[in-house]
């Protein structure tokens, strides 16, 4: 499996951006999709996931009500809608294939860069 994200840029604070992480090699089907971000200077943080099976969402509490996770079968596609984005929120965005409690792929990340 292959990830690719796609869809970071700069953006005022208070603006929205749409990430994509799409794979391709496998169905998402078989995975649960998480994202991570890392800020220069700070350790990777969890951020949204969502697992395929019954499409339960979690979130990280610092983007509870901002950012929504959602997903394309379709596609082959999962989606991270950021909107009332913060300053905070700059960092590398990452999504991981998750099996179990195993992170098996990766993609090579997306940088998301808020200014105040």
């Amino acid at each position: 499996v292959q990830l690719a994200e796609s869809g970071g840029g700069l953006v005022q604070a208070g603006g929205s951006l749409r990430l994509s992480c799409a794979a391709s090699g496998r169905p998402f089907s078989m995975y649960d999709i998480v994202w991570f971000r890392q800020a220069p200077g700070k350790e990777r943080e969890f951020v949204a996931q969502i697992t395929w099976r019954g499409a339960i969402t979690d979130y990280a509490d610092s983007v509870k009500g901002r950012f929504t996770i959602s997903g394309d079968r379709t596609k082959n596609t999962v989606y991270l809608q950021m909107n009332s984005l913060k300053p905070e929120d700059t960092a590398i965005y990452y999504c991981g294939a998750r099996s179990g409690t195993t992170y098996e792929y990766w993609g090579r990340g997306t940088q998301v860069t808020v200014s105040s």
